[in-house]
């Protein structure tokens, strides 16, 4: 079946999840984080998706704010940073994360192939509108899909069916693309035709979904979906 809407991951895939950490490194008085901003950064994220994780398995959810926020106390400490001005600087900028260079354009292009676009992803609805506002790309997405409205993270199957029931699809017409390895293996299985934006060139996940195609950035979307 033909592709007909292409939903993206948010953090990692669409928007730059190391940026609060770099940014906030080259500000002027943040000598000791500017020597540990890339295994603070590391450090956070991996924190903030096993407490998505954790948090699923044990039925006690929260949203995701308080798992960012969580993250980056766990970060911090393991980094023997303590400054409160700086945690709030840093929590500031999580919400300004810049998309990376290729999406603007790429989800322009997608539009004017005349299909649907949409965010699929574990960020509260706040977090999400706030990072669509500050990148710009509001104009090129048809919805913005948030966790939030059934209470379970990623990846949980019924994250993956707000799809279908926002766009009335079938997943064999959705392109999922997520920067995380175990989601585009969580979204191959459920169905989805799949690309996975393997930035950093990890390994494959051994799981039982297999993303369809393995990429190295965003930029060749449009041609996957209109292939």
């Amino acid at each position: 079946m033909a592709i007909t809407t292409c939903v993206f991951d948010a953090y990692g895939t669409l928007f730059d999840v190391a940026a609060a950490a770099r940014l906030a490194a080259g500000e002027p008085g943040r000598g000791d984080l500017a020597t540990v901003w890339p295994k603070l950064a590391e450090d956070w994220r991996a924190k903030q998706l096993q407490y998505t994780w954790l948090r699923a398995v044990m039925g006690q959810h929260c949203d995701f704010w308080q798992v960012t926020r969580d993250g980056l106390d766990w970060a911090l400490e393991a980094s023997g940073l303590s400054d409160p001005d700086l945690r709030e600087r840093l929590l500031a900028l999580y919400w300004e994360l810049p998309a990376y260079p290729e999406v603007p354009a790429m989800l322009a292009a997608l539009k004017a192939q005349g299909l649907a676009t949409a965010i699929l992803s574990n960020g509260t609805p706040e977090m999400l509108a706030a990072a669509v506002r500050s990148a710009g790309i509001g104009d090129s997405l048809d919805a913005v899909l948030s966790v939030e409205t059934i209470g379970v993270y990623k990846p949980d199957a019924r994250v993956y069916g707000l799809v279908g029931a926002h766009f009335g699809t079938t997943p064999d017409q959705v392109l999922f693309v997520s920067s995380n390895g175990w989601d585009a293996a969580a979204a191959a299985g459920y169905g989805f035709r799949v690309a996975w934006a393997n930035r950093s060139g990890q390994p494959i996940d051994r799981l039982p979904g297999q993303p369809h195609h393995i990429l190295t950035d965003l930029t060749t979307i449009p041609a996957l979906a209109g292939a």
